[in-house]
This record gives structure tokens, C-alpha cells and sequence, in this order.
């Protein structure tokens, strides 16, 4: 496993995102197939509801969060985290949501324990989940960049790199809104997307053969 760098032979499947962004990947995520797969399965416990830790299975959610930082530690360029301020995307939910989900934090302060790891985007209002929504529900890149914010008390000092760190690529809205906000406030700093894994939409009819077995 290795991150993969968005080029132009799949950018056309992000179509929020512009040709001068640089956003890698780790994994893909199969649109429609449920927990099925190790991807999805990592993903769908990532993204198990904090209202909901009463349920079995949720105990997941945690080793998730481990191994994922686990893979960044082994996989990002240690001379690279030694400059950059990593920025999670906030989930969609505001703080004062019962389902306010800070696992991309927990995601990065897992991975080394010098990191500068800074929220520096805050979410001020509630928002479908992208994963939960319809294609006309999600969240427009206006709608993202009308309820974020730079939190000011973390936005010093400037950063050198900066990290956005979000769990899927699909679109590309919440990384196009971020990297607005972000360059509005520190321009000329570089940017890069860190997704734990793009989403694909297999092909239906490719493991259909010409012959019957």
C-alpha cells in the first residue's frame, strides 16, 4: 500500500477538484457496496454515529481510527510532517450536535504525537452527511464555505505546509471548500489533500464473462 497521487486520468471522477491541486490517496472506497470489502468496512465503522456507541459493534470505530493513523505514520514522508500543519475537514455536524464526530483529529494526533494538528476550520452549523444524503441533499461548496469558519485562536502562527486530512474523496466539495478558506487566509502556502481512500464506481458487468463456466 502506497498513496497514490490524483492525476489526469482519474481527476475527471472528482470534479470539484481544479487541475493545479495535489491530493493523494491510500485506498478505494466502492460506491454502493456497503460494508463489503476492507476499504468499506474501515470506512463504514469510521463513520459509525457518536449517538450510537451504545450499539455493538461500535468498538470498531476506534481500532479504526488506529489503523488508519497507523497507515498515514507508515506512509506520509516523516521530512514532510516535520513542516506541515495538518487540518481536518470537521465533520458535518457542529459541536453542539450529539453526532459531532471528531475522528479525523483523533485520525491525525494518532500518528505521531509531534505533529501540528490544528482545527483551524471549524463547522458552525449542522449539515447532511454526504454519505447519508442524496445527490441533490449534499452540501453545495457555497453551502460548505457559508458555515465554515477560521478559528482565529488557532490560526496563529501561520503555517509553512498545510494537510487537509478528510476520510473519502468522492466529489471533492468539502476539499474544494476547505482549500478556499485556507488559501483566503494564507495565501501562497501549499496545499495538499489527504484522503484515506476515492471513491470508484465499479463497472456492474465487468466480472461477466463471454462464456458460460
Amino acid at each position: 500500500m502506497s498513496f497514490t497521487e490524483i492525476d489526469e486520468l482519474i481527476r475527471g471522477d472528482h470534479s470539484a477538484l481544479n487541475e493545479s491541486d495535489t491530493c493523494i490517496f491510500l485506498r478505494e472506497y466502492k460506491a454502493n457496496a456497503g460494508y463489503r470489502g476492507e476499504t468499506n468496512s474501515l470506512v463504514w465503522n469510521l463513520k459509525k454515529k457518536p449517538s450510537e456507541s451504545h450499539k455493538p459493534g461500535y468498538h470498531y470505530k476506534a481500532r479504526c481510527i488506529q489503523q488508519v493513523s497507523t497507515e498515514f505514520a507508515h506512509h506520509l514522508r516523516s521530512e514532510w510532517l516535520d513542516v506541515a500543519t495538518l487540518i481536518p475537514v470537521p465533520g458535518s455536524k457542529a459541536t453542539d450536535h450529539p453526532d459531532y464526530d471528531d475522528r479525523m483529529v483523533q485520525i491525525c494526533n494518532g500518528i505521531r504525537p509531534d505533529l501540528d494538528v490544528r482545527s483551524i476550520v471549524t463547522q458552525t452549523t449542522s449539515t447532511n452527511a454526504s454519505h447519508e444524503a442524496g445527490e441533490g441533499q449534499r452540501p453545495s461548496v457555497d453551502e460548505l464555505l457559508a458555515v465554515y469558519q477560521i478559528n482565529e485562536a488557532l490560526a496563529e502562527p501561520p503555517p509553512t505546509n498545510i494537510g487537509i486530512i478528510d476520510d473519502i474523496l468522492t466529489v471533492g466539495r468539502h476539499y474544494r471548500a476547505m482549500h478556499t478558506i485556507l488559501s483566503q487566509r494564507y495565501p501562497d502556502v501549499p496545499i495538499t489533500g489527504i484522503f484515506i481512500a476515492r471513491t470508484i464506481h465499479p463497472n456492474p458487468y465487468e466480472n461477466i464473462g463471454i462464456l458460460d463456466s
